[in-house]
């Protein structure tokens, strides 16, 4: 059974457009979810919004919208006043420019989302343009309004469809030169290097996201498993402290610890001696 759109639109290129369709690609619905409950009752506690003065709860129809200026003093928004500022949808997935794939800061990464053809008409159109950009090594950059917000959205090809990607906007991305201003100008080279470099060589692979598993989450369904059935969860064993204060002393044991399960076991003589087939007695 094919899965619900999230949205519905047309991808338009010039003059060539066919319609598609979006569909979630990452989710978390598959964790573990918990719930909060009252300790004393074993009941589970609900969430209810109360007023900040009086402590009374304020039902739903009640609630609206309010942006700080102050103090306890908000401007106040009616939903249909929001309802009326937020872009119209014309539907339409409009493409503004194309670039190389690698143009882009990862940064400025969102969601990600497939995008397919909506009906058998758009096969056509969606096949050409996925492999006019999978021939051209190039993203199409393009703009509309998803989940009653303007985005931005950067498209390439993947297998026999394409990918959605919704990018941040410049001002929700923030600057790294705050996050870096205190790292010092230290120069590394000559030995350090090298065997830095050759940590990495002998680590080279390739990414495989089935490797990656979340042991966080894994851990937590053996918890929930084992209080089921009335039994202690595994516990893991306490990682030992295996820190070396000297980095280079550090990169020549870990360098070492490469080049020994790298390098071929060789045969010893009685090792050969054993291998070798015994002589059969004089009968």
């Amino acid at each position: 059974m094919a899965p619900r759109a999230n949205w519905k639109g047309t991808l338009s290129i010039g003059e060539v457009s066919c319609a598609v369709a979006l569909y979630t690609a990452a989710s978390t619905t598959g964790r573990i979810a918990f719930h909060t409950i009252n300790r004393k009752t074993g009941n589970r506690v609900r969430r209810d919004y109360v007023d900040a003065e009086t402590g009374k709860t304020v039902d739903r129809d009640a609630q609206v919208k309010g942006y700080g200026t102050g103090d306890d003093d908000y401007i106040v928004f009616q939903p249909e006043e929001i309802a009326e500022a937020v872009p119209d949808s014309d539907k339409v997935l409009k493409v503004e420019a194309f670039l190389a794939c690698d143009d882009i800061d990862p940064t400025y990464f969102d969601k990600p989302y497939y995008l397919a053809p909506a009906d058998d008409a758009a096969h056509e159109a969606f096949a050409l343009i996925r492999e006019g950009m999978r021939a051209t090594d190039t993203a199409a950059l393009a703009r509309t309004v998803l989940f009653r917000r303007l985005r931005t959205v950067l498209i390439r090809a993947q297998d026999d469809g394409l990918i959605a990607r919704t990018l941040n906007f410049d001002y929700e991305v923030r600057s790294a030169e705050e996050a870096f201003e205190d790292i010092p100008d230290r120069k590394i080279g000559g030995e350090m290097l090298d065997l830095a470099q050759h940590i990495i060589e002998t680590k080279a692979g390739d990414f495989d996201p089935a490797a990656f598993d979340d042991r966080y989450e894994a851990a937590l369904a053996d918890l929930v498993k084992a209080r089921a059935e009335g039994r202690e969860p595994d516990r893991p064993e306490p990682r030992k402290d295996e820190s070396v204060v000297d980095l280079m002393e550090a990169l020549r044991q870990s360098a070492g610890q490469k080049a020994r399960k790298a390098k071929p076991k060789a045969k010893t003589a009685a090792g050969r001696k054993k291998s070798a087939p015994s002589k059969r007695k004089a009968g």
